[in-house]
């Protein structure tokens, strides 16, 4: 698929109108139809308004496209109460008119099926309010408050075409948010044929955890996504991450890093691991994963490389304590900015919140390493498809910035390796077995590199021993 920026056309011939919103130019092949009207529709709560003024806001700040909010529900001071969240950008752009927000309200009276409804009076308050700031975008919230007085679907159904087609005889992009109804996308079940493109979002709650979606219905003369996208809203505005965005085009290096313990690299030739590789280490409880992990953090620190370590299990402090006694400092990276520690638990948020916030802190750190341990936790936390999919965003996300990525996994001592797991092992680029067995009443732990993709290995098991100087193997 080809596209441009900036409103010109893809592949399809429709002139796009870039978003601006992480992740929606990619499933919509560049953002919504220009000059043409979008709907987006949905229960009240999953973000309508939300979408609609950073579409406005984007367009103004990025594009060079000023833009007009319409409500017809809630004045001047609730949309700006409402709206404060956006923060001064939003502040700024209203000041120097970029941004406009205009409250025009409907009177159930004055909306009568006798006679001939003029939208006139409508039409010369929008394009007063356009010519003000010279908008190119509109958002109109919501469409239900304007024609709430009508019930006859025919008469509704040609007012929504008069509205669409002023709108598309001025140029403006418009988007036009709507409630959903009972059985039909909108209240009235009627906008979605008329627009030109139709984007549905939904708020959904299972097992107690809230997850916010998004799917294109339609999109007259564009390719588009058809997969329910996860989206978030945070105070960064709205994200999507899909899946289809991820394409295999990233570099492959023949640079080597070490892995940190000099045994291990000599199983590799004595050079570790490819840069900007994946490399997955997957046992049992207590069979080193994370003391290997350590190794890899503090070998990339030594090198001056930015690390960032993610933990799903224990606390920054806990962490840190634990692999001291295994030899390693931790803290003096954290001290020297090196080092940057994330830790939360999997459950605690739903799955593309966490996959939204390992993208703002490598955005915002720009780490050389990243550690992920253990990605186990996060299985709990929605359906292994879901689960894969979410670690394979993950994996190709850190491929692309070319950034050498660890992962842990954690493997119960009664269950099968190959058949339990979050399933990334056929994506991982290296993988590092650690298993434990009972040898004349001691426990051992038994390590062997299973794959190492484009690389000399040893296929040799050893034996790997912990101690208060790290990791140590041994033939």
């Amino acid at each position: 698929m080809v596209r441009k920026r900036g409103g010109k056309s893809d592949l399809s011939g429709i002139r796009k109108a870039p978003t601006g919103i992480d992740g929606l130019d990619e499933v919509t092949a560049g953002g919504f139809p220009a000059g043409r009207p979008t709907l987006l529709c949905g229960h009240a709560g999953c973000g309508k308004t939300v979408l609609a003024m950073e579409f406005l806001i984007n367009g103004a700040a990025k594009y060079n496209e000023p833009g007009l909010f319409v409500s017809f529900e809630e004045d001047q001071s609730e949309l700006r109460a409402n709206f404060a969240s956006f923060g001064p950008n939003l502040k700024d752009l209203m000041r120097r008119k970029r941004i406009a927000i205009d409250y025009i309200p409907v009177e159930r009276s004055e909306i009568m099926e006798t006679g001939e409804y003029d939208l006139e009076g409508l039409f010369v308050r929008l394009a007063h309010a356009v010519d003000a700031i010279g908008a190119k975008r509109v958002a109109l919230d919501t469409i239900e408050a304007l024609f709430s007085g009508f019930s006859n679907a025919g008469i509704l159904r040609a007012e929504l075409r008069r509205l669409f087609r002023w709108l598309k005889s001025k140029g403006l992009t418009a988007v036009v948010t709507g409630e959903r109804g009972e059985n039909t996308l909108t209240r009235h079940g009627l906008e979605e044929y008329v627009a030109d493109c139709v984007i549905l979002l939904d708020h959904l709650v299972s097992d107690r955890i809230a997850t916010r979606r998004l799917k294109i219905v339609k999109y007259r003369g564009s390719t588009h996504g058809t997969n329910e996208f996860p989206f978030l809203i945070s105070k960064d505005g709205v994200s999507i991450l899909p899946v289809t965005s991820l394409e295999l085009c990233h570099g492959a290096s023949t640079e080597r890093v070490s892995s940190g313990v000099a045994s291990l690299d000599l199983m590799f030739g004595g050079k570790g691991y490819y840069r900007g590789s994946s490399i997955l280490v997957s046992g049992s409880p207590g069979s080193g994963k994370t003391s290997l992990a350590a190794h890899f953090v503090d070998a990339a620190c030594r090198r001056g490389e930015k690390c960032a370590f993610f933990s799903f299990e224990e606390s920054p402090a806990q962490v840190m304590r634990n692999m001291a006694s295994v030899g390693f400092d931790l803290g003096k990276w954290v001290d020297k900015g090196l080092l940057r520690m994330e830790c939360w638990r999997p459950t605690a948020y739903g799955l593309e919140k966490h996959l939204a916030d390992i993208h703002r802190t490598v955005e915002a750190f720009g780490p050389r390493c990243v550690a992920l341990d253990p990605i186990s936790g996060f299985i709990p936390v929605g359906a292994p498809s879901e689960v894969k999919s979410m670690l394979l965003r993950i994996v190709d996300y850190l491929k692309t910035r070319f950034i050498t990525t660890l992962i842990t996994d954690l493997v119960p001592a009664s269950v099968e390796e190959d058949c339990y797991g979050s399933g990334i092992s056929s994506i991982a680029d290296t993988w590092l077995s650690v298993t434990t067995k009972t040898v004349r009443e001691s426990r051992e732990r038994v390590f062997s590199i299973v794959k190492s993709r484009g690389m000399d290995h040893s296929a040799r098991i050893v034996k790997l021993v912990i101690t208060n100087k790290g990791v140590r193997l041994e033939a």
